[in-house]
């Protein structure tokens, strides 16, 4: 995949060092033909041996998903981040961290932000700066109560895990993305992911642009999926 490193510094989240990648060309069928972007632990270990060892907090912070505290992230990393670290380690990207650059990757196209690691991460002017000239983005960030991330509000999504937590982050001025184990019962002002509802490819949907269109917008739910759901629902019983 092309791409360019977007950023390379300090954590946001514990100030360990990491790097942020957007790559373009994707086949993702769920998400479209979108910038993905990539945030990774840049210590030289392997994506799968930093989230064994729960060095993935840089890049995840506290989510309650990340396989190290036993979590249900649907994300397969000795897929996608694994190959794109190593190509990162191999020089393969444009190590560039201007503006320019960072514009270049999103201009006219749709971004989404996070494909791995929270966007909190990073600093948000580079999420800022990257989407300029975008047509679009998508986000989502489990680090809403964090004061940093108060400042992506208007890009991500609050990831939350149960309806006291969309309570609480819907107050603190967040378009929420719940998951749930049913989605018997849609809350007001909320509706079911279009991908799971209608097939609909996140580039052809794009609702999930955080408080862009507003705060009062309806916020998303979708159905827990990936191959550990199943940890999703032990998790949220207990």
């Amino acid at each position: 995949m092309a791409g360019f490193v977007i950023y390379r510094g300090p954590s946001m989240l514990d100030g360990a060092p990491i790097v942020a990648i957007a790559t373009t060309g994707s086949k993702n069928r769920k998400t479209g033909d979108m910038v993905q972007t990539w945030i990774l632990c840049d210590t030289g270990a392997k994506p799968t041996d930093a989230s064994k060892s729960g060095a993935d907090l840089s890049i995840c912070g506290d989510c309650p998903q990340r396989w190290h505290t036993g979590g249900a992230c649907y994300v397969n990393i000795g897929q996608a981040p694994q190959s794109i670290y190593a190509a990162y380690q191999r020089g393969s990207y444009v190590d560039s961290l201007t503006a320019s650059a960072r514009a270049l990757v999103g201009f006219g196209q749709r971004v989404r932000l996070g494909a791995y690691g929270d966007p909190a991460a990073v600093p948000a002017h580079v999420w800022h700066e990257l989407l300029t000239g975008a047509t679009g983005h998508t986000g989502y960030t489990h680090q809403w109560r964090r004061e940093h991330a108060q400042a992506l509000r208007s890009l991500c999504m609050a990831s939350v895990d149960s309806l006291e937590e969309q309570a609480q982050a819907r107050a603190a001025g967040w378009r929420t993305f719940r998951v749930a184990t049913s989605l018997d019962a849609l809350q007001a002002r909320e509706f079911e992911c279009a991908s799971t509802a209608r097939g609909t490819s996140c580039s052809d949907c794009m609702a999930c642009d955080g408080a862009a269109r507003g705060p009062g917008q309806a916020s998303v739910a979708i159905l827990v999926h990936g191959s550990l759901a199943k940890r999703f629902a032990v998790r949220t019983a207990a």
